[in-house]
């Protein structure tokens, strides 16, 4: 059981640490969820965002992130 409660602890942590880095690229003027590419649809009673650029960028960026931390591992 403290294996799972140490598991817990951990996703706990990350967790605030993606919300302290999107607290603070929120405070930039990056134009992270609103590049060209993304798509938003305005309906009469309906709003459809789907951020197809903003995904295919961010898997990227961690995509060579992991992938150079794990040439760094070896």
């Amino acid at each position: 059981m403290s294996e799972f409660g140490k598991l817990l602890v951990l996703f706990g942590v990350i967790l605030v640490a993606a919300g302290l880095v999107l607290i603070l690229l929120g405070r930039t003027n990056l134009p992270i969820g609103r590049l060209p590419g993304d798509f938003l649809y305005r309906g009469k009673n309906t709003t459809v965002y789907f951020p197809l650029v903003t995904s295919l960028l961010l898997s990227v960026v961690l995509s060579l992130v992991l992938y150079l931390i794990s040439r760094f591992r070896r």
